[in-house]
């Protein structure tokens, strides 16, 4: 499959809002539904849009511009050393995408582009059920760090 990955602009927002869905589809945790893990997102890309929110968004694009994917990546400051880091807030590839190296390489043009903006570091957080996207961020050098415990009464 052949694609770039570029810049995304408030242009593109309504084009990747229907993707956020694809956030959720995993085995969900007990006690969670579906939009849990995609309006706030989708709600911070609406902001950014608006220039409500400084958010470092890319996207792949392939032939004639169609959109395979995205990520959204905040500038912050790592939670235990406070250096200079960045976290990926989203990353989305459309199911026509899957399986064909998007998300491997939207994820290296986001720690690019982080780097480039002086980040040390990237974290991200990953849901235990989401064996997919556990396997892609551990096959490309992530380790699981910080275990988040929850109990629902």
């Amino acid at each position: 499959m052949t694609f770039e990955i570029i810049d995304a602009t408030a242009e593109d927002v309504p084009n990747m809002l229907p993707h956020f869905p694809r956030l959720a589809e995993f085995e969900l945790p007990a006690n969670r539904e579906a939009h849990h893990f995609w309006e706030g997102d989708a709600a911070m890309l609406k902001a950014w849009a608006k220039g409500e929110d400084e958010l470092l968004v890319q996207k792949a694009v392939g032939e004639a511009g169609t959109l395979l994917g995205f990520t959204i990546t905040r500038l912050r400051e790592e939670f235990l050393s406070h250096e200079p880091s960045a976290h990926l807030e989203v990353l989305v590839v459309t199911k026509e995408a899957e399986g064909k190296g998007v998300a491997g390489a939207l994820l290296k043009a986001a720690e690019e582009n982080a780097q480039k903006h002086g980040a040390l570091s990237m974290s991200l957080h990953v849901i235990a059920n989401n064996k997919r996207a556990r396997g892609l961020y551990q096959h490309v050098g992530y380790t699981e760090e910080i275990i988040r415990n929850i109990k629902h009464f």
